[in-house]
């Protein structure tokens, strides 16, 4: 495969290998443990105690999946649990992460370290490997901005994307650590900021921000996810990622801005109340990591640049040296960067709920529902949930179905001030009530056909809830038809499909393939978190 890239004083055309099936299963596989939430995958034999002495329990960011095969050959038996980089982070600065896990691996411990009392939770930290946050277009974009053979930099970039020039996808910088680091960066290089960032210059930066992200099309919670849906879909111009992931992506141009990135170092890092004996475990797994072999494997395998000098990097990454712009030293500045993202800088997001208040909703399941969606309306404290809550700017829009599809209702969040609009959010879902049949087709259809009513400036995007299988109103066969008639942008509308108690899972899965969405399974956890996953990617 042929990858052009345009490097801070340089920009040719360079050959890699082609990734193939097996890098592409690898990204599938993150992306399908990233849609079921938390999950837990060991390289231990079935009968290993969750705490045996001989095995490494590792809390980690679904980034890492793609070197759990590589681990079975360490010599040392891992246990990783994956969750996300904001909820891992409260994790183990609130302590939650003592006694549970020994070690912790993440893309990087930055925003961890912002966070009050989370040092102290800190031991030794092994950088394993690194890969900064990039755009990555289609040659033919970049020939087209002039770009070709030429450095550029982040203030071109924001001015293409003001003008319209160009489009691209990114992933929630709350939810995933390239649209963060990505964040970051953009607003480091165009407050021209020599230091890390502080909140006035948040501030200041915010209205170019704006022009910046005015270009972003498509959103995502998973950085797999994201390049998935661009190949497959190819709807925007580029994608803006981590290196190793562009590096898979057939006919994009990496652009290494030449005022800067910011990368990630996937730091393997031992907790401080590792027990002595998984100190010589994590002392073992992290040594083995940084051979010269094992470098070489993780480079040709996952396209991540080595950390240990005896192993030179490969052509595919360049020969220009990478300029790594400030982050933020202070958590205040931090979330006040995200914050204004979600509420101010981004496209706002218009999310439908297709709801499941059938008979056999009745009981823990329809409350369960109505904690689900009061979570949302801000409920949840923790730095993850507030960023997971309905947003300024957004439409929200309520469709409840039993044996029809219910009167659809809309709430519309303000520029400023949300919370009385959240308030009669929470009322609504405090006051669902469960009877009757299951159409969950009839519900469908009417949220696409509401869609259309949104403002043109609005990411719209369906999430549908059901317990059960489909006994009232149309057939999948039906909406499936009804689906393809709708004009190409209603078409373009993504289902995200929440699997709950008795869910019919195959025909779940097929609404959201046909749909270019995702299933999220909530069956045997829990439907808050659910929720709040998808919010990601909406």
């Amino acid at each position: 495969m042929s990858v052009p890239r345009l490097s801070p004083s340089q920009a040719s055309p360079l050959s890699c290998p082609r990734r193939g099936t097996a890098r592409s299963a690898a990204l599938r596989a993150v992306v399908a443990l990233a849609l079921l939430g938390s999950a837990t995958l060991t390289a231990c034999s079935s009968g290993d105690s969750d705490d045996a002495p001989d095995v490494l329990r590792v809390l980690a960011g679904s980034e890492v999946k793609d070197l759990e095969p590589m681990l079975q050959r360490s010599g040392v038996k891992v246990k990783i649990s994956y969750t996300g980089t904001l909820d891992g982070a409260e994790q183990v600065a609130g302590g939650g992460a003592d006694g549970s896990y020994d070690a912790i691996w993440f893309s990087s411990n930055r925003y961890l370290s912002l966070i009050d009392g989370a040092r102290a939770r800190l031991s030794t930290e092994t950088r394993i490997m690194s890969s900064p946050v990039l755009l990555g277009l289609k040659t033919a974009k970049v020939k087209e901005l002039g770009w070709e053979g030429r450095p550029v930099s982040w203030e071109q970039i924001a001015t293409a994307a003001r003008e319209g020039r160009f489009t691209f996808g990114m992933t929630n910088p709350a939810s995933s650590n390239s649209g963060f680091s990505a964040l970051v960066g953009v607003a480091a290089a165009l407050s021209d900021a020599g230091e890390a960032l502080s909140g006035e210059q948040v501030a200041a930066v915010t209205p170019r921000l704006k022009e910046f992200f005015s270009a972003q099309r498509l959103t995502s919670g998973s950085s797999g996810w994201l390049a998935d849906a661009y190949t497959r879909e190819g709807k925007v111009d580029g994608i803006v990622n981590y290196e190793s992931v562009l590096l898979g992506v057939q006919g994009l141009t990496l652009v290494y801005p030449s005022d800067g990135v910011v990368t990630a170092d996937y730091p393997l890092t031992l907790l401080a109340s590792a027990k002595p004996e998984k100190k010589e475990l994590y002392g073992k797994l992290a040594a083995w990591l940084r051979t010269p072999d094992t470098q070489r494997q993780i480079m040709t395998s996952t396209h991540r640049r080595p950390a240990v000098p005896e192993v030179r990097p490969g052509p595919e990454f360049g020969s220009a040296p990478l300029l790594e712009l400030p982050f933020p030293n202070r958590r205040t500045a931090a979330d006040g960067l995200i914050t204004a993202y979600l509420d101010e800088v981004r496209v706002p997001a218009q999310a439908l709920f297709v709801l499941d208040t059938s008979g056999s909703m009745e009981g823990d399941r329809i409350e369960a529902l109505r904690h689900a969606l009061v979570t949302l309306t801000g409920a949840d404290t923790s730095a993850s949930g507030a960023f997971s809550r309905f947003r300024n700017r957004e439409n929200v829009v309520m469709i409840p179905f039993n044996d029809s599809a219910g009167q659809p209702q809309s709430f519309a969040l303000p520029d400023q001030n949300p919370q009385p609009v959240l308030d009669q959010i929470r009322s609504y879902a405090e006051n669902l009530r469960a009877g009757g049949g299951t159409a969950i087709f009839d519900g469908l259809r009417t949220a696409y056909e509401q869609a259309p009513k949104a403002s043109r400036d609005h990411y719209t995007s369906i999430v549908l809830m059901t317990d059960g299988e489909n006994t009232n109103g149309i057939s999948y066969d039906e909406f499936a038809a009804f689906q393809r008639t709708l004009p190409e942008a209603q078409r373009q509308i993504r289902t995200f499909v929440v699997l709950f108690g008795d869910s019919d899972v195959e025909e779940m899965k097929k609404i959201a393939t046909l749909t270019g969405g995702a299933v999220f399974d909530a069956r045997s956890g829990s439907l808050a978190a659910a929720f709040k996953e998808i919010r990601g990617y909406q």
